[in-house]
């Protein structure tokens, strides 16, 4: 069996469609260790903790997210349901590594 990756165009059968976003949810936890390790870097960088929560950038990330969507023609509401969750669960993990970093 070839466990090719294709692009969604290219695939002509469900194997093919499995392999393909089985292969991008590995690529998307890539990021997301990326992502979080800006977080880490953030921690590290921010000397006061109250200032890890800003809801002005909050609310700016989300909104990028949504228009980004809205340009693929993807379901921007639920992007933004996903980004809300994202960004809430990056700002704890910050928290924690304030702390943790200052133990």
């Amino acid at each position: 069996m070839d466990d090719t990756f294709k692009l969604p165009e290219d695939c002509t059968d469900m194997r093919e469609v499995r392999v393909g976003v089985d292969t991008t949810d590995r690529q998307l936890i890539e990021l997301l260790d990326r992502r979080f390790g800006y977080m880490r870097a953030a921690a590290r960088i921010k000397t006061d903790r109250n200032v890890v929560r800003d809801e002005i950038r909050k609310a700016q990330v989300i909104a990028n997210a949504v228009t980004d969507a809205d340009a693929r023609e993807l379901p921007s509401e639920k992007i933004a349901e996903i980004w809300e969750i994202l960004v809430e669960t990056s700002i704890a993990y910050e928290l924690e590594e304030w702390d943790r970093i200052r133990a």
